[in-house]
C-alpha cells in the first residue's frame, strides 16, 4: 500500500495554499486518492500557513499530524514542524530553492514551483504531467516553466510511483455545496463575505453567467436575507451564505421565512466561536443555534454533510425539501468541510428532480389561505398547526434520502455528524468491533433510525468539535436515550484518526 502525508508551509502570501492543490491534482490525475487540509491564522501576509495532503493508492478521508515530507517555503516552516517528521523523512526547503529563484531572477513566490518539480522528480513522475497541469492553473508562463524545470533537475529518481487507474475529482466543500446548488436549478445567490463560506461565494460569481445565476453582494448580512425573501417571494430559488455571526443577525427573518411559507437555502459554516472567536479555524458549535434559529414555532430543515460528494446531494436535498414544503432549509457546514479537498471517482447529484412553487400573498403576520391578515383565536390556531404539520411530513419524506448511514460492522457504536466523518471512517481500521452512524439530518430528527442503532449497541461513543457534546443533548431530547462517552475537540482544529482510537481506547 502506498501512503505519504507531505506538509506544505510558508508565511501567509508566499502561496503553500495553492502550491498544495497543485500536488494533490497531479496525484489525483495519476489515479491517487488525496485529502488535503488547509491550515492559515487571520493574516493576509507574515504569520505561518500550512497544508497537509494525505495521498494514498485507496481512499482516505482526513489527514495526519506526522509528515513523510516537509516542503518548507520558510525556515519558520521547518522549525515548527521537523519535529513531527517520521523517520526517515525528507525535507525540501530554501537550501534547494533559493539559488535556483535567484538564477532566474524572479520573485520569491517561484520557489513554489521550484519544490513542485523537485518533488516529482523524487518520485519519477514525467514532467510532460507537472508541466500540463501546471499550464492548466497559472496559464502559460515561461518564468513558472522554467521553475519546475530546474527543481527537476535538482535530485534523481528515489521512489518511483506510476499512474494507477483513471483521474480522480480534487473538490472542496465550497465547491461542492456551489456545485449542488447550480445542479438544483438556483437562480440567486447572496452573501455577505465571512470566513468559511465566502469561497462558495467567489466559487459561483465566477460561474454566474454560463450558468444563469445571479450572484450579488449585499451590504450586510441582514439586506442579503431579507433580498433573498424579496426574490424567493417572486419565486425564485436562493441560497444565502455566512457563518455564526452573520447567521446571528439573520434569525428575524428566519422566522419571517417561516410564517410568510417562503422557501429558502441558507449555508451555515461553522468556525470557532463565540463572537469573532477564532475566524480561520473550525468547530460544530453551532448545532443548536441551527436547530432553533428564529422566535416561534415552524419547521426547520438542518442537514450536515460530510464530505463533498456529500455536500452536493445534501445541498440539492435543501433546495427541493424548501421549495417544496416551503420552508427555511440550513445546510450546516464548517470550515474543515468547506476548505479541505476530497478526491472523488465521480461526482454524483441526488435523483430528486428540482421543484418549483407558485407565487402567492404573504406577510410576517398569521394570515389565512389568501394571505390576508388574521388575528382570531380559530384562524390562528388553524395558521400554527398547518405550519407544524409540515414535520411529520418532512420526516416521512426524509426516510426516503436515507438521513442517518451506518458504516462498519461491530457491538460499539461511534456517532457523529457533519465533518468528523472523515476521521471516523480512517479511524474504524483500527478500532476493533466498532461501526460509525453519520447523522446528516438534524431536523427533522430520524429519532427511530438513531435510537436502534444505539439500543443495539454495547458502547456509544459521540464524536464532535464542541466542548459540551451538543448532539448528544439532541439525542437525549429526541429519544430519551444518554450518551455519557464524548471525544470532544474544541481548540479550533479538526480530528485526524489517532485522536479518535486513541480516546476510544483510553
Amino acid at each position: 500500500m502506498m501512503k505519504k502525508t507531505i506538509l506544505i508551509g510558508g508565511e501567509a502570501g508566499l502561496g503553500s495554499n495553492v502550491t498544495s492543490h497543485l500536488i494533490g491534482k497531479i496525484f489525483c490525475s495519476l489515479g491517487y486518492h488525496v485529502f488535503n487540509y488547509r491550515d492559515y491564522p487571520s493574516l493576509i501576509k507574515g504569520g505561518h500557513n500550512f497544508n497537509v495532503l494525505k495521498i494514498s493508492d485507496k481512499p482516505v478521508h482526513s489527514h495526519e499530524h506526522y509528515y513523510d515530507f516537509i516542503l518548507a517555503l520558510d525556515q519558520k516552516t521547518i522549525n515548527i514542524h521537523k519535529k513531527s517528521l517520521k523517520r526517515g523523512g525528507v525535507i525540501f526547503g530554501t537550501k534547494e530553492t533559493g539559488p535556483v529563484v535567484k538564477k532566474l531572477g524572479g520573485p520569491q513566490i517561484l520557489a513554489n514551483d521550484v519544490l513542485i518539480g523537485l518533488f516529482f522528480r523524487y518520485f519519477g513522475v514525467d514532467s510532460s504531467t507537472i508541466l500540463a497541469l501546471a499550464e492548466k492553473t497559472f496559464g502559460k508562463n515561461d518564468l513558472i516553466r522554467k521553475a519546475i524545470e530546474q527543481g527537476y533537475s535538482l535530485t534523481e529518481v528515489k521512489e518511483k510511483i506510476k499512474k494507477i487507474g483513471k483521474p480522480n475529482y480534487f473538490i472542496s466543500g465550497n465547491e461542492a455545496i456551489g456545485a449542488g446548488a447550480i445542479a438544483a436549478g438556483m437562480d440567486i445567490y447572496l452573501a455577505y463575505p465571512m470566513t468559511p463560506a465566502t469561497p462558495v461565494l467567489h466559487f459561483l460569481a465566477k460561474r454566474q453567467i454560463e450558468n444563469n445565476i445571479l450572484v450579488f453582494q449585499p451590504e450586510n448580512e441582514i439586506a442579503t436575507i431579507n433580498m433573498a425573501l424579496g426574490a424567493s417571494f417572486t419565486g425564485a430559488k436562493v441560497m444565502v451564505g455566512s457563518s455564526g455571526g452573520g447567521f446571528a443577525l439573520m434569525t428575524e427573518a428566519i422566522s419571517l421565512a417561516g410564517m410568510a411559507e417562503l422557501p429558502l437555502v441558507i449555508y451555515l459554516a461553522q468556525r470557532t466561536a463565540p463572537s469573532t472567536g477564532v475566524p480561520t479555524y473550525t468547530a460544530q458549535s453551532d448545532l443548536k443555534f441551527a436547530l432553533n434559529a428564529g422566535h416561534g414555532e415552524f419547521a426547520r430543515i438542518v442537514s450536515a454533510p460530510g464530505d463533498a460528494q456529500e455536500a452536493i446531494i445534501r445541498t440539492q436535498e435543501a433546495f427541493y425539501l424548501s421549495c417544496k414544503y416551503r420552508t427555511p432549509a440550513i445546510i450546516l457546514g464548517d470550515k474543515h468541510l468547506g476548505e479541505s479537498n476530497y478526491t472523488s471517482s465521480q461526482l454524483k447529484g441526488s435523483k430528486l428532480k428540482p421543484v418549483s412553487y407558485p407565487v402567492g400573498r404573504a406577510s410576517s403576520y398569521e394570515h389565512n389561505r389568501m394571505g390576508h391578515t388574521v388575528e382570531d383565536a380559530e384562524r390562528v390556531a388553524r395558521g400554527q398547526e398547518k405550519r407544524l404539520k409540515k414535520i411529520p411530513r418532512l420526516a416521512r419524506e426524509m426516510q426516503k434520502i436515507n438521513p442517518v448511514s451506518v458504516f462498519g460492522k461491530g457491538k460499539n457504536l461511534i456517532i457523529g455528524h457533519g465533518s468528523t466523518k472523515g476521521a471516523v471512517l480512517d479511524a474504524l481500521s483500527e478500532l476493533k468491533n466498532f461501526k460509525f452512524l453519520q447523522i446528516s439530518y438534524l431536523s427533522p430528527f430520524p429519532k427511530k433510525s438513531v435510537a436502534r442503532e444505539i439500543k443495539k449497541s454495547q458502547k456509544v461513543f459521540l464524536v464532535e468539535n464542541s466542548a459540551t457534546g451538543l448532539l448528544a443533548d439532541v439525542i437525549a431530547e429526541q429519544t430519551g436515550l444518554l450518551i455519557k462517552n464524548k471525544v470532544l475537540k474544541y481548540d479550533g482544529r479538526p480530528f485526524v484518526p489517532q485522536d479518535i482510537i486513541k480516546a476510544i481506547k483510553k
